[in-house]
């Protein structure tokens, strides 16, 4: 597979795209529709790529269609063999709401380089590329990985941030937290620009935890692993269906730990396009007669990079 820039700009384009199809639906509180719009979209741009390529990564089975589902083919069929994850509206709440952080994501690979991930639970921990393998580890204590991180930034660990999905489930973790005085940025949804906020001193988060989606860890591995970052994730499947799913995709040990090097293989592209204003990339905007976007585009040694966009409007 040839991840030139030519190829690179086209899925700019895409994700941009899907943004711009889900603007008008903005604030409209129906995230449905607003999912709809970005997915029609997206599947569009993408069948006209020269790919052969399979959805590994998408909303669910087939009959859960029209959503991008898991085993759909896209592309032309002429191309190369590629592996897809996809969340065209990532943060749906956000859009149907007018809140910050809803965005636009694809992550391509080679064929068997991305991982195939039930849409069931993952556990996941994140942290910066500053930060050694040793010192946190998805099996320690919150205390511990804490503590282990403050060690070896040499800070009080009240000067530690970590962001946590506010869920009912993590109130033991949040708990403890707050008991050793840890600053907490707590986010409603979208734990996939969650994750990403460790990447950059400049977002202020030392480690991302929590339970959160599966898919959405792989896809935020893509981009983590492009900035060297740390992540660890392990699938928790609730029911015998989740696991008679996961068996099929090829999952043997039910509880194992996955590391980024075993979820995301080989070169990897990740595109993330903001829909509304967020951490990571501003929304889409409308002026003189142009939709503005602004994309997150990784390429493990060769591009981390914003990119801005503009698309008259037709």
């Amino acid at each position: 597979m040839s991840l030139d820039k030519n190829f690179i700009d086209k899925l700019v384009k895409i994700t941009s795209s899907a943004s711009i199809a889900c603007h008008k639906h903005i604030g409209k509180k129906n995230k449905i529709i607003a999912d709809k719009a970005a997915t029609d979209a997206m599947r569009k741009n993408l069948n006209k790529l020269n790919i052969n390529g399979k959805v590994v990564i998408g909303e669910g089975e087939l009959d859960k269609a029209p959503m991008l589902y898991i085993g759909e083919k896209l592309g032309t069929g002429v191309g190369p063999n590629i592996d897809i994850a996809v969340d065209p509206l990532e943060g749906t709440n956000f859009a149907a709401n007018n809140l910050p952080g809803a965005l636009s994501v694809i992550a391509i690979a080679e064929k068997n380089n991305l991982f195939n991930a039930p849409e069931t639970y993952m556990d996941k921990l994140a942290v910066g590329h500053d930060i050694p393998s040793e010192v946190t580890d998805l099996d320690f204590s919150v205390e511990k990985n804490i503590k282990n991180i403050a060690d070896f930034k040499n800070v009080k660990i009240e000067q530690l941030t970590v962001c946590i999905l506010d869920r009912p489930r993590h109130k033991d973790k949040i708990d403890i937290l707050r008991q050793m005085k840890v600053k907490i940025k707590l986010i409603s949804d979208g734990d996939i620009s969650g994750a990403l906020l460790v990447t950059n001193k400049k977002y202020k988060v030392d480690l991302f935890m929590g339970i959160g989606g599966g898919p959405e860890g792989v896809l935020a591995a893509s981009a983590l692993d492009a900035f060297n970052c740390k992540f660890q994730g392990r699938f928790i499947f609730k029911s015998e269906d989740d696991k008679t799913r996961a068996k099929n995709m090829g999952i043997k040990d039910f509880d194992k730990k996955y590391n980024l090097n075993e979820i995301i293989k080989g070169e990897s592209i990740f595109c993330a396009t903001g829909i509304t204003n967020g951490d990571l990339v501003s929304g889409v905007t409308l002026k003189n007669g142009f939709y503005t976007t602004e994309t997150l585009v990784t390429h493990k040694n060769s591009i981390i990079d914003i990119v801005k966009s503009k698309e008259a409007i037709t």
